[in-house]
């Protein structure tokens, strides 16, 4: 039995299913990111051929660079996918996920560009870029 998980928006527009077990959840502390989100994001990565969303017609994409675009609902804001141009995964916003979610954090990234009114004091690693 392939493992399963669900989750969505806030007003419940956009509920999505993901078959399969996420990857671990990264924080990532870049402007955009605390921009759109008012903290940092906190996301995991799945295979974009193992999400399905319903409700796509209210999710509404924001191209955030010459890279990469945002989901989020166009109804109530939730904050919920970010998806790189050329990459086969998509990341999904963790505080989206149906509990028990199972998840568990693995790293930082963008650190030298977090908020100045916090600290990252959780022990994981850092680092300033997206490692490779």
């Amino acid at each position: 039995m392939t493992e399963r998980h669900t989750g969505g928006c806030l007003c419940g527009a956009v509920r999505y299913t993901i078959a399969g077990k996420p990857g671990p959840v990264v924080g990532c502390h870049c402007s955009q990111c605390r921009r759109q989100t008012g903290f940092y994001y906190a996301a995991a990565n799945v295979p974009r051929t193992a999400l399905s969303v319903r409700g796509a017609e209210a999710v509404r994409w924001y191209r955030s660079s010459g890279e990469a675009q945002r989901g989020f609902c166009g109804n109530c804001g939730s904050a919920l996918f970010w998806q790189g141009d050329k990459s086969p995964e998509v990341s999904v916003l963790a505080g989206s996920f149906d509990e028990p979610t199972g998840l568990s954090f693995s790293h930082h990234i963008y650190c030298t560009d977090k908020g100045d009114f916090y600290e990252i004091t959780d022990g994981l690693p850092q680092y300033d870029r997206f490692p490779i």
